[in-house]
């Protein structure tokens, strides 16, 4: 794929040079956000547009495909009664209620990986390739993703097993506690991750001292992050995305961004999206968007409260299904939730990039790297659509447009430098 052009070029298009005589000057002229912010757009070739948009828009059928996936694996679980064989294995282990849903869950989750792994090869693997953003052969990539299974084994197991005993012992009301108990477990995942779950998948190092790790420091302290260093993750290793993390609390905190994005972004770049980061911190997105979610999950367990007896009514003798406090049922929970999330999607996309449009104001104030947020935008236009429909971006985009994020970053230009500041990106 073609570099990217850096931002010297809409500035070539904006600034018209003038000669009169033997001497050169600059016509200057009040700078133009709407006409900075098409220049921008129009700097990627016809090709790697149609490209990008070609990907993002396949995402789109994926999430019906993915739906109708999970759904005839959980149909394949019950209907075969491979989940009641589970259950039945489980409860042989112990008196325990507790350990009889963790067990289940733990065989629920190998079979699921076992059932999805075609799905999964496709999705992450394969289609990856064939648009040019993954660097893995299949065995590190299939290592990864045995990792991640033993990792939710462990830990999503807890979770299973923690609202089995909430249906148990409040059958009516559980999906209120289980609400509750689902946004408690994802900030417990969200505060260990940092330290103890992403180096299970790349190795953090420290950044090199010099200027580029002064300033995203200098910016950080700037702001109220507590850490005195920068770790560069080595995910050139897995794919060609940048990205890059101020996450944890409690200690965990870590400022982190990836090797992609440190070897082939500028200062004005870096800084722009650590300033993203570190509003994302700043601003506890962790508790910022529990409440919203915690409402959505509500929902959707209140819908298997109140869809799951009436299918379970129709098809559980034949499946195995006792009741929806039976562990063997846990395919048809999912399936229901799958569903429901679907529909919620516009939703959910909505909480995610409300929250992203507020990081990306706050990183431009702190960044105040204007053409350097920009340019950024269009290299993240490499797998993102940069220039949707507005339908289009409230259904399917859980963070802001490339044109968005431009529009913002050059609205922003336009209101904080004055013209001889405008004129140099």
């Amino acid at each position: 794929m073609q570099k990217l052009f850096t931002s010297i070029f809409p500035a070539l298009l904006i600034f018209g040079l003038i000669t009169g005589g033997d001497n050169l000057s600059f016509a200057q002229e009040a700078f133009d956000a709407d006409a900075a912010t098409e220049a921008y757009l129009a700097s990627i070739p016809a090709e790697d547009r149609a490209q990008s948009d070609a990907y993002f828009e396949g995402g789109y059928w994926l999430l019906l495909w993915g739906t109708l996936y999970s759904v005839l694996a959980a149909w394949v679980l019950l209907h075969f009664k491979i989940s009641a064989r589970l259950r039945d294995w489980a409860e042989k282990l112990t008196r325990f209620k507790f350990i009889h849903s963790y067990a289940y869950a733990v065989q629920y989750i190998a079979a699921s990986f076992v059932i999805g792994f075609p799905w999964a090869v496709y999705v992450g693997f394969f289609r990856e390739h064939q648009y040019g953003l993954a660097n893995q052969t299949f065995g590190p990539w299939f290592s990864e993703q045995i990792i991640g299974l033993v990792v939710t084994m462990v830990l999503f197991s807890l979770l299973i097993a923690g609202l089995y005993k909430l249906i148990e012992k409040a059958t009516r009301t559980w999906w209120i506690w289980g609400a509750g108990l689902v946004g408690a477990f994802f900030v417990f995942v969200l505060v260990i991750s940092p330290v103890f779950l992403d180096p299970l998948f790349n190795e953090y190092t420290p950044m090199e001292e010099g200027p580029l790790r002064d300033e995203i420091l200098s910016m950080a302290r700037a702001n109220g992050v507590p850490g005195d260093e920068v770790y560069v993750a080595d995910e050139s290793e897995q794919s060609t995305r940048i990205s890059a993390n101020v996450s944890g609390a409690f200690g965990t905190t870590r400022i982190a961004l990836n090797d992609n994005l440190l070897e082939n972004s500028n200062l004005g770049e870096i800084k722009s999206v650590m300033g993203h980061e570190i509003a994302h911190f700043v601003t506890n997105i962790i508790f910022v968007l529990i409440i919203p979610f915690s409402v959505v999950i509500l929902a959707g367990f209140a819908f298997v409260n109140s869809t799951f007896p009436k299918v379970l009514k129709k098809y559980g003798q034949n499946w195995g299904v006792r009741s929806i406090a039976d562990p063997a049922g846990l395919p048809l929970f999912f399936a229901l939730i799958a569903v429901f999330s679907l529909v919620m999607t516009p939703v959910t996309n909505t909480i995610v990039r409300e929250n992203e449009r507020m990081a990306d104001a706050y990183g431009l104030n702190a960044a105040q790297e204007p053409d350097g947020f920009a340019t950024i935008a269009l290299k993240l236009g490499e797998y993102r659509k940069l220039d949707p429909g507005p339908i289009e971006e409230f259904i399917f985009f859980d963070h802001p447009s490339g044109r968005s994020r431009i529009q913002m970053s050059m609205d922003w230009k336009a209101e904080n430098l004055d013209e001889d500041e405008a004129a140099s990106p």
